[in-house]
């Protein structure tokens, strides 16, 4: 059974639409809820979870999940499974603050740091964010589409770090040191974004969709820092260096030396270590005077 024209398609559960009805009922009732107050925590028209329930209509796929996900059940269960959800008493599932989507790219991200990119499952996703594969799939269709918009959150926050400096800097210089800074892998925020980035260079050699991502962000990145480097020259506090081949050699050498603090080995650079060589391009090869 359909709905009426102009309400929507999609993939409509089948089999034993009762079974399903009478369970989504026990979400329902365990919950507390009205109808119309369940449909709205759906995002989901008071009248088609009304027909749904009535058997008038049939849910579809993508609001069985959303279903699952708000109530605290096994997907599986609601579509008719003969075991009983796993946690059958647990409290329905917290929607966490800025919605699934962003948790499920941030835990995403995480996992990059931890795992590779080839490392990162979906049932792991799911897993760190306390929710199921199929809620996974339900906010995005595929893996590459999840790792494409992980990336990109991950890319937005890095530019908006480096712009959320401090209103008034004293001069370019200043500012020059406060990037530095921030590209100094101390904690251990720093070194999962640094992480995540020594393996979005591996996807870049391979000019993966998401590599070319990062190499355009990286040629941002530069860029930012031939700027500062330009209105450094300006003021007078660093010499008359161009911007650009300048920009190049010290965003090489913080990618060099960050990578060499992310190494295992006992005797790798350490973080103080690369400050402190970064410190002295500045001095040697930039501070006027």
């Amino acid at each position: 059974m359909s709905d009426a024209p102009g309400e929507g398609s999609g993939a409509r559960i089948s089999g034993d639409a009762g079974g399903v009805t009478d369970r989504v009922r026990q979400v329902i009732g365990r919950l507390g809820w009205s109808q119309r107050a369940f449909a709205r925590r759906l995002g989901m028209d008071p009248s088609k979870l009304s027909r749904s329930l009535g058997g008038s209509r049939r849910f579809t796929l993508a609001e069985i999940v959303r279903i699952a996900d708000v109530g605290g059940v096994d997907t599986g269960w609601l579509l008719g499974a003969p075991e009983p959800p796993a946690e059958p008493d647990r409290a329905p599932t917290t929607v966490p603050e800025g919605g699934r989507p962003l948790q499920i790219v941030r835990e995403t991200v995480q996992l990059i740091a931890e795992h590779g990119f080839h490392g990162v499952r979906v049932a792991d996703i799911a897993a760190a964010c306390g929710t199921s594969p199929a809620t996974v799939h339900y906010h995005f269709p595929g893996r590459d589409a999840l790792l494409a918009a992980a990336v990109r959150w991950y890319l937005d926050e890095d530019a908006a770090r480096r712009t959320a400096g401090p209103a008034g800097a004293a001069d370019a210089r200043a500012e020059l040191l406060r990037l530095i800074a921030l590209q100094t892998p101390r904690s251990a925020r720093q070194r999962r974004q640094w992480l995540v980035r020594l393996e979005l260079w591996a996807q870049a050699a391979r000019s993966t969709p998401v590599g070319r991502l990062h190499a355009h962000h990286h040629r941002q990145w530069r860029a930012t820092v031939a700027d500062v480097l330009r209105r450094g020259v300006d003021q007078g506090v660093f010499r008359a260096v161009d911007p650009e081949s300048t920009a190049l050699r010290l965003t090489a050498l913080i990618d060099g030396l960050a990578t060499q603090v992310l190494a295992t080995a006992p005797d790798s650079t350490g973080a103080d270590t690369m400050h402190e060589a970064l410190l002295a391009f500045v001095e040697t090869e930039l501070t006027a005077g």
